[in-house]
């Protein structure tokens, strides 16, 4: 079995996320390098921190060019900046290109309610997607957020969670796959992602 390359670009939440694919068994490598991007069979993309200086880091040294090829040919997933990242542009402190695999801005949340948004909330899953193969409605997953990406094709979207306004919490467009909330730090509902995701290409 081959490995899922978890992007080492500065400002990821690389351990919890290595943690939990080595808890469900599969193999990892927390890297930056474009040759072990090529021999992955999987790869995952975490963030904490802001848009435009996450983009920086990543397009810097070219990892956005190599997430771009290696999408044509194996899974990704963003995982809540990763997440944002994937969008065609990030409106956080200054507007900044994005990768572009979902159509639309990354936007503060229209809400009433405090920000950042902060905890448990439920999902209400869209467009099938395997990624939530084995999971119904309402399934409980943890988010750390203030922006938010909108899609503007509906379809890309294949969950939504409630914070005084619908908020989009997960993406697909085909193979890649963006949560807006940590599956990592969901327990087992997120556990069942990761181990959907890590199955995928093998």
């Amino acid at each position: 079995m081959g490995y899922t390359a978890i992007v080492d670009y500065g400002v990821g939440n690389l351990m919890s996320v290595e943690n939990a694919m080595n808890y469900l068994g599969f193999e990892t490598r927390i890297t930056s390098d474009a040759d072990d991007f090529e021999r992955a069979d999987a790869v995952i993309l975490p963030g904490v921190g802001a848009f435009p200086d996450a983009w920086e880091k990543l397009s810097g040294p070219g990892l956005d060019r190599i997430l771009r090829r290696e999408a044509e040919r194996k899974p990704i997933l963003g995982i809540c900046l990763g997440m944002q990242l994937l969008f065609q542009r990030g409106e956080e402190v200054r507007p900044s290109p994005g990768l572009g695999f979902v159509r639309g801005p990354v936007e503060r949340i229209q809400t009433d309610l405090k920000l950042p948004h902060i905890g448990w909330n439920s999902l209400r899953f869209r467009n099938n997607s395997p990624l939530f193969e084995g999971l119904g409605d309402d399934s409980y997953v943890y988010f750390v957020h203030t922006f938010c990406g909108r899609a503007e094709d509906p379809r890309q979207v294949i969950a939504v969670t409630d914070y005084g306004t619908e908020v989009v919490a997960a993406v697909q467009h085909g193979n890649v796959f963006g949560t807006q909330f940590h599956p990592e730090k969901s327990g087992e509902v997120g556990l069942i992602m990761l181990r959907n995701f890590g199955r995928l290409n093998r």
